[in-house]
């Protein structure tokens, strides 16, 4: 006795939109963006809600601030913070610092962070350039910086 054509149809047709929707979403992981437009409660210029960085214990860099939101939990985001470490460490101009989405919800809900890691890259004065979610290697690392300041990583470095 053969199974009904229906039922076997709807099971290759839920196996091929799960295969397409992991596919999709392994692909999206460190992908790094441009920041946002003008945001609502933004300063008028670029980069989203205007956020008092040093009052969330946030040094800005020089040129550019890796601001990453973590959990506890979150295995990618150890070794995200890991390789933002070594990636800062090695540009004088460039800090890291890691966040808890539990202990700064205000932050998650001006910036709208939707899972954890969520790396910001913030210019000088603090503004959203770029962002990443999902795990970053050193390669997206990079990226996220030459798409935030293109000037700032000499090719052959972005390229390594």
């Amino acid at each position: 006795m053969t199974p009904p054509a229906l039922p076997v149809a709807l099971l290759v047709v839920t196996l091929l939109a799960t295969a397409a929707f992991g596919v999709w979403w392994q692909r999206r992981q460190g992908v790094v963006r441009a920041g946002r437009s003008v945001a609502p409660g933004s300063s008028g210029v670029t980069g989203g809600p205007v956020v008092d960085w040093p009052a969330h214990g946030v040094e800005l860099g020089d040129r550019r601030t890796f601001v990453q939101f973590s959990a506890e939990l979150c295995a990618p985001c150890r070794a995200t913070a890991r390789v933002l470490g070594e990636v800062s460490a090695a540009h004088d101009d460039v800090t890291h610092r890691e966040m808890d989405v539990d202990d700064h919800l205000d932050l998650v809900r001006a910036f709208g962070i939707l899972r954890t890691p969520t790396v910001l890259v913030l210019d000088a004065e603090g503004r959203e350039v770029a962002r990443a979610s999902g795990g970053m290697n050193r390669a997206q690392a990079l990226a996220a910086l030459a798409v935030a300041d293109p000037g700032s990583v000499p090719a052959s470095v972005r390229d390594a």
